[in-house]
């Protein structure tokens, strides 16, 4: 069984910002979950490199565009291993076997008739590179997302047909309620459609840096066109030596933020259907990450707004699992969310040292005093078996649906509760009474395995210190999702943890 899951491909205008981490960690997450399950994963990641923001930004800094890009796209490389993101490959846009990909498919597009010339007048936000139309816009003729000046455009360009798409998407709503998540954002996308499609930009012939139009190569594609195809093209180059398009498209599962949610749930569809291809099974949009903005309000987390946490320095201070726990436990994968510094030092002390880090300390510290450093080979407590009963088909059944963050809490419940046994059982009292060896023997035994089993969950949140962990208790069988489950591993000799998983700060 294969899963091809995407990222948005980010901007290259300006630096990554934890914004942009996060998107990646919440499929990277997924990734690896379906990795544990056994299944053929492809997780791809990349840059959109082209079109107008990336000129404007290139002319500001007196450098080229492919300047620009070559070295904005090398920092968002350079972030992919530090937050440790398993991604197969990084597709960059300026890549010629993407443009030459590209191409091909929009011969296809227009070959079947689905492409016009025509004039454009209208408003144009130069940062969204987007065309808005009259309700899209914020008071005062400005953009909402960024907040500038729109400007009004009036050029010759080549126009796809996705008025001609309307019935065959209202159909897609409405037979397949599970197409776009969470529900809000379904509906969001369905009213676009029902409003009335009308017929997009689909070149620009006042730019230069981009791709080819190759029947009028006057002009460029508009950036959305090329960047949006990249979750296709990549498919033929960057999965191994062979092209495994036929293996893996359709993309199983599409990674954005709500700010793109026209393109990739109204556009991006559109474009397959002309082209002849089948679509996604599902794009899950997530909300933004904001921050305190000069007058104090909650504004999402941007370049061009100057709100941004370096992911770098935070995963200096906290390190790269702090960071992705964070992320997903502060803010419900698919909502807004604010973040911040505070927040980031109380879920690192209160949750990653004292609920899980302390637990793992105390559990491997009571098994080394009380029994020379090997788990007994004890029954496990019913008690606690029954409270972690389903839990991993619980945890499969929330991140099919991606929802990570409820997972999250859902295993987050299993600590607590160890957490709670260790203080109901008090093994250090049960090691003072010779007739209670038995009994201590169940509960450091259930301690442990309780400690696998939410380990072997966690690994796709928190993959180091889970790697960490599972050898200091032992564990050799590995983090196959079939293994989470309460009593299913045998006893091993524990490690003492030196340092902590998460030492205070």
């Amino acid at each position: 069984m294969s899963f091809y899951i995407t990222t948005p491909i980010y901007y290259v205008n300006a630096a990554p910002h934890l914004g942009h981490a996060y998107s990646t960690i919440g499929a990277d997450i997924l990734a690896r979950h379906h990795r544990q399950r056994g299944e053929d994963v492809f997780f791809l990641t990349g840059t959109d490199e082209h079109g107008e923001p990336v000129a404007l930004a290139a002319e500001r800094e007196g450098v080229t565009p492919k300047e620009l890009a070559d070295r904005n796209a090398a920092r968002f490389q350079a972030l992919m291993p530090r937050i440790n993101a398993s991604n197969d490959f990084f597709i960059r846009t300026s890549d010629p076997r993407h443009k030459e990909r590209v191409q091909a498919f929009m011969q296809r597009v227009h070959d079947n008739g689905h492409v016009y010339k025509g004039l454009y007048e209208g408003w144009y936000c130069p940062r969204c590179a987007d065309f808005k139309g009259e309700n899209e816009i914020a008071e005062g003729n400005t953009c909402p997302i960024h907040r500038i000046p729109l400007d009004r455009e009036e050029e010759e360009n080549w126009f796809f047909r996705l008025s001609a798409f309307q019935d065959q998407l209202e159909q897609l709503y409405a037979t397949n309620p599970g197409f776009v998540a969470p529900p809000q954002r379904f509906n969001e996308a369905r009213s676009f459609i029902t409003g009335g499609l009308q017929d997009v930009s689909l070149s620009r012939a006042k730019l230069t840096w981009g791709v080819e139009v190759p029947w009028d190569p006057a002009h460029v594609f508009y950036v959305w066109f090329d960047a949006l195809l990249n979750y296709y093209t990549a498919l033929s180059f960057g999965a191994g030596d062979h092209d495994r398009t036929a293996e893996l498209w359709p993309a199983t599962l599409q990674i954005l933020a709500k700010d793109i949610l026209k393109f990739h749930a109204v556009i991006w569809p559109a474009m397959l259907l002309a082209a002849g291809e089948p679509l996604p099974e599902k794009l899950f949009i997530h909300g933004y990450l904001t921050m305190k903005d000069a007058a104090g309000e909650d504004v999402k987390m941007s370049k061009s707004l100057g709100n941004v946490l370096d992911p770098f320095e935070v995963m200096d201070t906290f390190g790269t699992d702090a960071l992705r726990y964070y992320c997903f436990r502060e803010v419900s994968f698919g909502q807004d969310g604010a973040v911040s510094t505070a927040g980031f030092e109380s879920r690192y002390e209160t949750e990653l040292a004292n609920d899980y880090g302390n637990l793992a300390s105390r559990t491997i510290a009571m098994i080394a005093r009380y029994r020379d450093g090997v788990t007994p080979d004890a029954e496990v407590d019913p008690a606690l078996a029954a409270d972690f009963e389903g839990l991993d088909g619980d945890v499969v059944e929330l991140l099919d649906r991606a929802e990570i963050t409820q997972a999250l809490e859902r295993i987050w419940q299993r600590v607590r509760r160890l957490n709670r046994y260790v203080e109901e059982q008090a093994p250090w009292k049960l090691a003072k009474d010779p007739e209670q060896a038995g009994h201590l023997d169940t509960v450091l035994r259930s301690l442990a395995e309780g400690l696998r089993v939410v380990t072997v969950l966690l690994h796709a949140y928190m993959p180091e210190t889970t790697e960490r962990l599972m050898g200091a208790l032992g564990q050799d069988a590995g983090f196959a999702i079939d293994t989470a489950r309460f009593g299913a591993a045998r006893a091993g000799t524990v490690t003492p943890l030196d340092p902590p998983l998460f030492p205070k700060k």
